[in-house]
């Protein structure tokens, strides 16, 4: 169940939290992973730790912002692999401001991050990811990540869930966009609760200044409480969601979003 063995993996924002642990997974299922990220020193580490535990791995500086950061990871992946079979888009900006303080310089990174992110790392991995798919039984898969940002609205964060709004709207719409064309592309969406990360952290930091309390472990305990689970999330329950929906498992899946969010938007 959910084995990748064989594939070739490509993973942004993979140094540290949820895509590093997709990483772990994705190696652990047979797949030959590159990680891409900003964070070199950490990246390396993460790399290191896969292949001691009998993975492949590869670490690339990848700014997703950037074209030619993209046309380097995929030539990573293609030209020590031989193709590329999965696209994760993890990378990701959290700011935690309210949108009437947040400036058009703040806005335009995290645009950029966020959207701009998902849109060059699809199209830049398209020309590989449809190659490989049209030899494979279920194709080639694209994994975004998107939020429950992207699916209600969001007291505190509008400008982040306007966002993953984004996200997961492209999601669908590559989806269709790549049926029509006859490509053998899968595009689906994951929508991550609150998980306990550095991003998650820092989310209840945030949101303590917000409300004027700057009490963090209130902050924590109010997001604790919008999960009926009983708990907050962590990295391996949506890494484990990104590589069902990597997997042939999830062969007759695109346009959908795999919701790990403990209950949260389900009230």
């Amino acid at each position: 169940m959910n084995r990748l063995d064989g594939k070739v993996a490509l993973i942004s924002g993979a140094a540290r939290g949820i895509g590093a642990q997709t990483a772990r997974r994705m190696a652990e299922a047979g797949a030959k992973v590159v990680i891409g990220d900003v964070l070199d020193a950490v990246g390396n580490e993460t790399v290191k730790e896969i292949v001691s535990g009998g993975g492949e791995a590869r670490y690339v500086t990848l700014d997703v912002t950037l074209e030619a950061d993209w046309t380097r990871a995929v030539d990573e992946a293609v030209s020590h692999y031989g193709g590329l079979d999965i696209l994760v888009n993890n990378a990701g900006l959290f700011i935690g401001q309210d949108f009437e303080e947040v400036g058009v310089e703040t806005w335009n990174k995290l645009v950029a991050v966020n959207l701009t992110g998902v849109f060059l790392g699809t199209k830049m991995c398209a020309p590989a990811l449809r190659e490989r798919g049209n030899s494979s039984t279920h194709g080639s898969a694209i994994v975004n990540l998107a939020s429950v940002a992207g699916l209600v609205g969001s007291q505190l964060d509008p400008l982040y869930s306007m966002t993953k709004g984004g996200v997961t709207l492209f999601t669908k719409s590559t989806a269709v966009a790549f049926g029509r064309k006859g490509d053998r592309i899968r595009v689906n969406s994951i929508h991550p609760g609150v998980i306990e990360t550095d991003m998650g952290a820092h989310t209840f930091v945030a949101r303590a200044a917000q409300v004027g309390t700057n009490d963090v472990e209130d902050a924590r305990a109010q997001s604790l409480k919008m999960h009926p689970i009983g708990r907050l999330g962590v990295a391996d329950d949506i890494a484990l969601g990104i590589v069902f929906l990597a997997s042939d498992d999830a062969g007759f899946m695109t346009g959908s979003g795999l919701v790990v969010d403990g209950g949260y938007t389900a009230q």
